[in-house]
């Protein structure tokens, strides 16, 4: 396997929580950074890295070391109607269709394409353990997914190396899914949702973010990858590991009661987010020998919290 030093990164969606800890990442080992935005006058960039509008692709993505493509509107930003169904799926399956063009375009294409996919892929199962030769599921999520996966799959016709990383549950200080979750909790409000037995499948923001350097640079990375850790933990468990964490009980609500309040509040984003779940593995990454900071929940929310 080779793992060449990366010279030139090309980031699309680097304005947000994932983002802006790889292009730190990159720019700590060396790495020049491109980043596409939609507003790259009103971006402020570290340095050593350079803001590029979404015109004159071709020119940005010759002869770059990798592509890496976290581009799309967030999932759980707002409830789901017709038309934010709709944003969540163009931003994603569009945005990548034109860079594929793009560096189909090119004389010298980028090397690798690493796109951002995301564990909605799989069927929610609980207790089964997922890895990447599940088959996919049904529904807004997977469907998604699928097109997603689909439109950057396309670049290897042109050469290029494609990695598709599965993204769980990313765990981080700076915002994500964990101040959410631990809010509750620090007011003496935190129970399980639902049944509780639902999977979560999770991630530490800096173990996500060397997992996408990696596959940026090992040539070994082609296909599907699950952006999890090891040790994925059902919904009430990883919940009583907040509440030890932060020395806080948890209340004894009836878990339909749970299950009620989260369908009425967040309707139809309720089941897909946070009622159902998989317990999904990164067996493909590990496999080829990548090594987690944070394997344990338990090793995440100390270094957190």
């Amino acid at each position: 396997m080779s793992k060449p030093n990366l010279k030139q990164v090309v980031v699309a969606g680097g304005t947000g929580l994932v983002g802006k800890a790889l292009i730190r990442a990159l720019l700590h080992q060396g790495t020049r950074v491109a980043v596409l935005t939609r507003s790259p006058k009103r971006l402020i960039m570290p340095a050593g890295a350079k803001a590029h509008p979404w015109e004159n692709l071709s020119g940005l993505l010759e002869g770059a070391d990798a592509v890496i493509n976290l581009a799309g509107e967030g999932i759980a930003d707002k409830r789901w109607s017709a038309a934010r169904k709709q944003a969540i799926h163009d931003s994603r399956t569009v945005t990548t269709a034109r860079l594929v063009v793009a560096m189909q375009a090119c004389a010298q294409p980028p090397k690798a394409l690493v796109s951002a996919s995301a564990i909605g892929y799989y069927i929610p199962r609980d207790e089964v353990p997922v890895d990447e030769t599940a088959e996919a599921g049904s529904g807004f999520l997977a469907e998604v997914c699928r097109d997603w996966e689909a439109e950057a799959l396309a670049a290897s016709a042109a050469g290029v190396r494609v990695a598709l990383v599965r993204i769980g549950v990313v765990l981080a200080r700076e915002g994500g899914a964990l101040p959410k979750m631990a809010l509750p909790v620090r007011w003496f409000q935190g129970c399980k949702l639902g049944s509780g037995t639902q999977g979560l499948s999770w991630i530490h923001l800096d173990d996500l973010v060397a997992m996408l350097i990696e596959a940026a640079r090992n040539t070994a990375w082609v296909g599907a990858f699950n952006g999890t850790a090891p040790q994925p933990l059902s919904n009430e468990a990883f919940t009583g590991l907040l509440a030890k964490q932060l020395r806080r009980p948890l209340l004894p609500v009836p878990g339909f009661l749970t299950a009620l309040a989260t369908r009425l509040l967040l309707g139809e984003m309720a089941e897909a987010l946070l009622l159902q779940g998989a317990f999904v593995r990164p067996a493909h990454a590990q496999a080829l020998g990548f090594q987690f900071r944070f394997p344990t929940a338990a090793a995440a929310l100390e270094d957190l919290l």
